[in-house]
């Protein structure tokens, strides 16, 4: 198995749980309150919480999806800024990354 194809079953697996978790995330979003005024209190800010963790997983989701899209299309590691390759040990550390260190270096200054 390539580095490429290890990484996208990596991918696909790491999907498939975040998928899930955030399926979870939504099924107890969509929970009723409670009747009682301060068990609602505690359950909206729970809510909350749980909401910003559902919007990490979903653009982790995003990303993941869009560099298993990269790699079927033959164009993961490849920068999306200057085209360039992107370092293998990059990929290993942030599989869905789409710039190269130098152009992601650049847009945080």
């Amino acid at each position: 198995m390539t580095m490429t194809e290890t990484i996208r079953a990596d991918l696909v697996a790491r999907l498939a749980e975040l998928e899930a978790r955030a399926s979870a995330i939504e099924t107890e979003l969509r929970e009723p309150l409670a009747a009682d005024s301060e068990e609602q209190a505690t359950e909206m800010e729970d809510d909350e919480a749980l909401a910003g963790i559902e919007n990490v997983a979903l653009r982790e989701i995003a990303a993941i999806r869009a560099a298993i899209a990269r790699i079927d299309a033959g164009r993961y590691g490849q920068c999306v800024t200057c085209g360039e390759d992107i370092a293998p040990a990059r990929l290993e550390a942030q599989p869905e990354a789409t710039l190269c260190i130098a152009c992601a270096s650049e847009r945080e200054q």
